[in-house]
């Protein structure tokens, strides 16, 4: 809901800095060139939304439909981030991650917005706009997209990301994050501001993961499968600037390995 006064609007506490896991392994030089047969860099894509977005918010299904259906067209990559402070008002979502509220305030943070709410997107890391308002997302979107290519795909129970030697090194460290989501949910809800509507949601984001920084020289992540949640059978990598632009970004499907297709 978008609005004023807490729930509509509400400040969050300020995201924690997450340390690079210790389940990752990373290599460079010759390895990235046996990695990319098996994951050749995809072509950039369009643009990355994020919808910040919440079970407990009556102004936020037609938002969560509306990514359903960007979420379709060629080279978009939909994400949609279920916050937490909605529960204390009677529905608690089953989706919701800590990370959405750190995510979420990351971006009040870095683009100087007075406050979080819902629903809220935020397109190619640097543009905040009302989640429902169809024309502005699509205008964002044809304003701007990521321009470095990932690499990134499945091998032996692992995911392989690929990133490129830069004929430049960025001015500064850009952040490497995965992102394991569910392509499609339906929850009936019991109770709060959306009592006894059936929801459909897309593109549920179930983990988020820091996985360290990228300094324009040509390197290979490896994280198992085993770390993502079952039902998180597709998969993001996002190259994000400090400042939250982001810069690359690419997707594969758990089920085949390949980009998941769309609905």
């Amino acid at each position: 809901m978008v609005g004023t006064g807490y729930p509509q609007m509400y400040r969050m506490s300020d995201p924690r800095q997450v340390p690079l896991s210790r389940w990752i392994t990373s290599v460079t030089g010759a390895l990235l060139l046996a990695l990319l047969p098996l994951c050749a860099p995809a072509a950039t894509p369009a643009g990355v939304i994020e919808l910040f977005t919440s079970q407990g918010c009556n102004s936020c299904p037609p938002a969560d439909a509306l990514l359903g259906q960007l979420a379709q067209a060629p080279g978009v990559i939909a994400l949609s981030y279920h916050v937490t402070y909605w529960d204390a008002l009677g529905w608690h979502d089953r989706f919701g991650l800590p990370e959405a509220d750190q995510r979420q305030q990351y971006y009040v943070t870095q683009l100087g917005l007075p406050s979080a709410f819902t629903p809220q997107a935020v397109v190619n890391g640097h543009v905040s706009l009302i989640g429902s308002n169809r024309p502005s997302i699509e205008t964002a979107l044809s304003q701007t997209r990521p321009s470095i290519a990932l690499a990134v795909g499945l091998d032996q129970g692992r995911v392989r990301i690929g990133l490129p030697a830069a004929a430049t090194p960025p001015p500064a460290p850009l952040r490497v994050i995965l992102i394991g989501y569910a392509p499609r949910a339906l929850t009936e809800i019991g109770a709060g501001e959306n009592a006894g509507r059936k929801l459909q949601e897309f593109d549920v984001v179930r983990t988020y993961r820091p996985l360290g920084v990228w300094r324009g020289v040509a390197t290979e992540l490896s994280v198992p499968l085993s770390q993502l949640p079952p039902e998180a059978t597709g998969i993001v990598v996002l190259l994000q600037e400090p400042q939250g632009r982001i810069a690359g970004a690419a997707m594969t499907s758990v089920s085949s390995g390949a980009p998941p297709q769309k609905r």
